[in-house]
């Protein structure tokens, strides 16, 4: 088994209530993505990502966790995830779990025992402060999803208890050696059970100033999240690469690094010691400008080049509206961004349905349920045509994105002109081509709202050039004519986003919101 398959593989994420559901109850479960793991097999990807299925209050739909070792009864059990896990490796797929290390649920009995008593033992397994002289919270640090101080007063010990997302999310305090010890312990139940590795959710956050300090007035009402970067946290990562490189079969770990400051993102890759991967959010939060997109390749490649880590690009997840709607809606923008994610050095994380080219849902008033907003992008995936969509009971939990039965898995399997189709051939020419797995990048000179980069294989036998439109125009691109003699007309179409001129030599002409890939020979 590959040390580092996960540089070269697609991963998939699934967030598991809305992707299929089994029982009826309009909640996807375990079971209904165990049914559906053929269609992202089909696709090419290599891994797929389960967003939390973990017995929870649902405050934050899973991200407050009450007990990290078992299964909510709304997603299924544990034998149920044993199955999907099987299965999954049958096909091909390894499994990444979702890994919530700084906070959990205000209903687990962790949390129980330290609010009970300043004396508790487990008091200092979470953030414990006295009222500030005037009795309000201990610092500025604000709270994500509200705006509001990142500090409740607990009436039973009259302290503060630190929560930089809901109330209901107290904060772990990570200095405490037995919390170390107790998450450490998560890890190891499932890599016993046989995961590939973990997305770790807001994993610099577990490294906090001592002193708790306050935030720069001036960036205030910047939630603590996106502002904690600190020290504390390398050695704690260090020590969970050293469990995951205990184990044979080589599981990796992708944290989100909710900083917008590429630099400071690329300091939890470590010395090739502490993260395997980490998300990249300024291009996540990118509008489709190719100066902007540009930079953002260039920022990338000088962040990590020092340290010899590896890339990761994500366009779409759970936490953010779909791409395709915040570019505009149009499918063929959505289409060139399809080659983008798939065609950078790096590792693509895809979100379920974009390969179905899904927009967010438009969620009434009375419907929404998220605490930070975020029902559109959760809403459930359409399997087939007619309603209700490949899903058992009469309406899921969230109302179904546009046009549901054109959209469904279905109706683009049925299509040979539909994203589906195309993303099911990018990732075939992805897997094809060393150049695209592994090899080097070097951004060419191209004509203004045009991005052009060259992918070069290891071994220097093969490159592939791919060219991204991010204009409504067509627009008229000369591919390194003094390299070599080498023009326009030696390289071949191996895909195209609209899918015209495919297996033809490039004319040198890009059509609106057109991106290409062009195989050659150095």
């Amino acid at each position: 088994m590959s040390a580092d398959w996960w540089t070269s593989t697609v991963v998939y994420q699934v967030y598991p209530r809305s992707f299929s559901d089994s029982t009826g109850n309009g909640i996807g479960d375990l079971p209904g993505i165990t049914a559906r793991l053929g269609h992202v097999a089909d696709l090419g990807a290599g891994a797929i990502w389960l967003s939390p299925f973990y017995r929870s209050p649902m405050a934050d739909f899973g991200y407050d966790i009450s007990d990290h070792c078992a299964v909510d009864p709304l997603f299924g059990t544990l034998d149920d995830f044993d199955t999907l896990v099987s299965t999954a490796h049958g096909l091909g797929l390894r499994v990444l779990v979702d890994f919530v290390p700084n906070h959990t649920s205000d209903q687990h009995p962790w949390f129980a025992a330290s609010r009970s008593s300043r004396h508790d033992p487990q008091r200092d397994w979470y953030v414990w402060r006295d009222p500030a002289p005037d009795g309000g919270p201990p610092n500025n640090w604000v709270a994500s999803w509200g705006g509001g101080p990142a500090w409740t007063l607990d009436p039973t010990t009259g302290q503060y208890y630190l929560h930089c997302f809901l109330s209901q999310q107290p904060d772990l305090n990570w200095a405490n050696p037995e919390v170390v010890a107790a998450m450490h312990e998560v890890l190891r139940f499932w890599l016993d059970r046989g995961v590939d590795g973990f997305r770790a959710d807001v994993v610099h956050l577990i490294g906090k100033d001592p002193l708790l300090g306050d935030d720069d007035p001036d960036l205030i009402p910047l939630p603590h999240v996106v502002l904690n970067h600190r020290p504390e946290a390398h050695p704690l990562l260090r020590d969970l690469r050293h469990l995951l490189d205990a184990y044979p079969h080589a599981p990796a770990m992708v944290g989100e690094v909710f900083l917008l400051d590429t630099n400071a993102m690329a300091e939890y890759y470590g010395n090739g010691d502490e993260l395997h991967l980490s998300f990249n959010f300024a291009p996540l939060f990118s509008p489709w400008d190719a100066g902007l997109w540009r930079r953002h390749i260039e920022r990338t490649e000088q962040a990590l080049a020092p340290r010899q880590a590896w890339p990761t690009w994500a366009l779409s997840n759970h936490d953010v509206p779909r791409h395709r709607s915040r570019y505009g809606g149009s499918e063929d923008v959505a289409r060139s961004a399809a080659v983008l994610l798939m065609c950078l050095r790096g590792t693509p994380f895809m979100y379920a349905g974009e390969e179905l080219g899904l927009t967010d849902a438009d969620v009434p008033a009375d419907q929404q349920v998220d605490p930070g907003g975020r029902d559109g992008c959760r809403a459930p995936v359409p399997w087939t045509r007619a309603a209700p969509h490949g899903w058992p009971g009469d309406q899921p939990w969230l109302p179904w994105p546009p046009d549901p039965g054109t959209a469904s898995a279905e109706a683009q399997r049925q299509d040979p002109a539909s994203m589906y189709h195309l993303y099911r051939r990018l990732i075939a020419v992805r897997n094809a081509h060393g150049a695209l797995l592994s090899g080097d990048q070097q951004l060419l000179d191209t004509p203004d709202g045009v991005v052009g980069w060259r992918r070069l294989d290891p071994d220097g036998t093969q490159h592939v050039t791919v060219l991204v439109n991010f204009g409504g125009e067509p627009v008229d691109v000369v591919v390194d004519p003094d390299r070599d003699g080498e023009d326009a007309a030696t390289l071949l179409v191996i895909l195209s986003s609209d899918g015209l001129g495919e297996r033809t030599a490039f004319t040198g002409r890009l059509g609106a919101n057109q991106s290409v890939v062009l195989a050659g020979h150095p």
